[in-house]
């Protein structure tokens, strides 16, 4: 293990630790208020798409349309955290939440909902939900210091399920005593706390050495991050074959209240409570099971243990029964997803963060968006119970896919920036969008040093890649053969600038051991070069610095 890694699976940090910083307690707070309201609207929506003759594809997509924008839009919405004031980004979020929850109430008050116009209210939290996301969890970042990052995060999973163990059942309640719209009025209520406590706090603003990208290099920028992390494609992959099977509970969890159990919406509140309380325990015991098992052990037994309480529920007509179900498959839900969102955090840089974030949450939503439709098609077609079934062993293989795409050991690296780099003296006058920018370095290898050369280099080539390097080759030299170049472009100066304050303190190891293997008198020699075209005088010519050129 590098001196730069910390195994956090032998560490014990204390579980409340990040309550000891004001601003995270304060939010926590407040987003538990917020989560109360959040689960008592969707007890609202779905129970309301039961009552006003939506069929079963139709309930299920109640979960589907508050899932599908998270898979459309988050990108988009990490990009924007990532390049701009994540505290604005998530204050706007709950203010528009604010106000679809209050038109929804009005609507529902007097009676004019529909099933489809109920679809596009719940789309339109799903659209808030998407751009609140990535900044709340890329803002953790900036209320705790790293080494109670896992806690933090243990702790909003925590706050999330304790609010799903009773808010659900408090939904039931609300909605039997005085219909949908109250549950759409208290969530409204819900969001003003959070507004509060984000309006209020105003923290330090970083100072920006580099103009921000545009959106579309930024999302760009993040596709090709994740794309080269290895260890980030193998969360994403599984992420969204739990999302997808695992989703199918929650989906058709009015269905199984109503037809399996023949019970009302205070059954159905009794289930997702029963749902959120196996999560509360499921989030209580992750670090004491993370002690005692690998990442991909844990993330196996998650999804057996919820393929056995799905397959109960399609199975079991006892509301105790079922009841147990849930809490095995909700125990089993936050030790996946939380040990996925801790995998992606602890390995992304804070340049990149919100974007990684928001492409793991585009494929685990996306993957409960599609589970959501299907499984509701299949339980129209086939019943409720056989699409349980189904989804049971869909569960299985995400388990079995394990073999091939196993998660990594939780790791925390040091991603901070290395600070060593420094914008070369330069003879030309050239602007930040001048390119395409040329860099080759000269390494000097020993021939038995040449295959450990090698080894290194294929890491030092995923990393420029990653960073946005493009064109990265590695020649030979013919007539000396000692000499190896590595070559690479820039589309611009600022794409370099930018590349190389993205270097962190992990990847300087792989620096430090090509420079231990060259092996001439003085470092490798770099050269920066511009591209330019033949038959014209280049633009910069025209204002040479004649001291230096």
């Amino acid at each position: 293990m590098n001196a730069e890694e910390t195994d956090i699976s032998r560490s014990r940090p204390s579980a409340l630790a990040p309550f000891r910083h004001r601003i995270f307690r304060a939010v926590w707070i407040a987003s538990l208020g917020s989560n109360f309201g959040g689960l008592i609207q969707s007890v609202g929506a779905a129970w309301l798409m039961t009552s006003i003759g939506g069929s079963a594809d139709l309930v299920a997509m109640v979960q589907a349309s508050t899932t599908l924008p998270v898979m459309l839009f988050s990108l988009t919405a990490g990009a924007i955290a990532d390049n701009s004031d994540r505290r604005k980004l998530m204050l706007a979020s709950q203010l528009f939440l604010l106000g679809v929850s209050i038109a929804l109430t009005i609507f529902s008050y007097l009676g004019l909902v529909t099933p489809w116009l109920l679809l596009a209210f719940t789309f339109l939290v799903g659209c808030g939900t998407a751009f609140n996301g990535p900044a709340w969890q890329s803002l953790v970042g900036e209320m705790v210091p790293r080494d109670d990052l896992p806690a933090a995060i243990a702790l909003n999973s925590m706050g999330f399920n304790i609010a799903r163990s009773v808010g659900p059942a408090i939904g039931g309640v609300i909605v039997a005593a005085a219909g949908a719209f109250a549950a759409f009025a208290v969530n409204a209520v819900s969001y003003i706390g959070l507004i509060a406590v984000l309006a209020g706090w105003h923290p330090p603003t970083p100072q920006r050495t580099l103009p921000p990208e545009s959106l579309g290099a930024a999302m760009a920028a993040g596709i090709r991050y994740v794309a080269m992390s290895p260890h980030i494609g193998s969360v994403l992959i599984r992420g969204g074959v739990f999302g997808l099977a695992a989703i199918s509970v929650q989906a058709l969890m009015p269905l199984i209240a109503r037809d399996l159990i023949r019970g009302g919406p205070l059954t159905y509140g009794l289930l997702l409570g029963a749902f959120g309380a196996g999560a509360v325990a499921g989030a209580a015991v992750s670090a004491r099971l993370r002690l005692a098992l690998s990442m991909e052990a844990l993330v196996r037994i998650a999804f057996l243990i919820f393929a056995v309480g799905a397959a109960v529920a399609g199975l079991s007509p006892n509301l105790g029964l079922t009841m147990a179900a849930m809490a095995g498959a909700g125990a089993s839900w936050v030790l996946a997803l939380s040990s996925f969102n801790a995998t992606v955090q602890l390995s992304s840089p804070r340049w990149v963060v919100g974007r990684a974030l928001a492409l793991y949450q585009m494929s685990t939503f996306g993957g409960m968006a599609l589970g959501s439709w299907i499984w509701g098609a299949l339980a129209e077609n086939f019943g409720t119970a056989n699409s349980l079934l189904i989804a049971a062993s869909a569960l299985v293989a995400g388990a079995a896919l394990g073999l091939k795409f196993a998660l990594p050991e939780l790791k925390s690296l040091n991603l901070d920036p290395l600070d060593r780099w420094t914008e070369p003296e330069i003879a030309l006058r050239i602007l930040p969008r001048s390119g395409p920018i040329v860099i080759t370095i000269e390494w000097i290898i020993r021939e038995d040093d040449i295959r450990r050369f090698l080894a290194v280099m294929a890491e030092r080539k995923r990393i420029r890649r990653r960073d946005g390097a493009r064109h990265w080759t590695l020649l030979r030299d013919l007539e000396n053969p000692s000499i190896w170049v590595e070559r690479y472009h820039s589309p611009t100066w600022l794409d370099y600038v930018r590349q190389n304050q993205r270097m962190t303190q992990a990847d300087a190891v792989v620096g430090e051991r090509l420079r231990e293997l060259h092996q001439g008198p003085e470092r490798p020699r770099v050269r920066r070069m511009i591209e330019r075209q033949t038959g014209g005088v280049p633009p910069e010519s025209l204002h040479r610095q004649p001291t230096t050129y």
